[in-house]
């Protein structure tokens, strides 16, 4: 844990509790989820309960407390993307990380979730990695797609 960014986080938003949301969002957005220490450390800050942080990281999805990877890769599994093969997509995403869905590589580099519906339905099948979003996507491009964010370092 590095306490200076822990310390601009909670500065940022005024050490106010109310804000402990915003802050749980920063602290997942810098480390791409919550550390223990990083929880202990907020809550006793802004005189909380630490059971506070755990009952919204764990009520909020888009919260963690496991690492998750630097590159978060999402395959749709909605109807439109399902018909198109989506899960021979997602099965090749997990041979070439060799991760299952759910898991992180060992290097925290990639994380490999599904989800049900991106909302772009003429673009099917879909991927997201991070806010970057491939439509029609083959399982070639799944070969390009990966080797495109081991390229950008870990």
């Amino acid at each position: 844990m590095e306490l200076a960014t822990i310390e601009g986080i909670i500065r940022q938003h005024g050490a106010d509790k109310a804000a402990i949301i915003a802050m749980l969002q920063d602290i997942q957005h810098e480390y791409t989820y919550l550390p223990q220490d990083v929880l202990v450390h907020l809550t006793h800050t802004l005189g909380v309960p630490l059971s506070r942080a755990y009952s919204l990281a764990t009520f909020y999805r888009a919260f963690s407390l496991k690492p998750k990877g630097r590159h978060a890769i999402a395959v749709c599994l909605g109807t439109a993307c399902h018909v198109k093969a989506a899960g021979k997509i997602l099965e090749k995403f997990e041979r070439l990380l060799n991760i299952k869905t759910g898991q992180t590589t060992p290097d925290l580099n990639f994380g490999l979730e599904q989800v049900r519906c991106l909302g772009c339905c003429g673009l099917a099948p879909v991927v997201t990695v991070g806010q970057d979003l491939y439509g029609k996507v083959t399982l070639t491009r799944v070969d390009q797609i990966v080797r495109r964010y081991q390229k950008q370092g870990a």
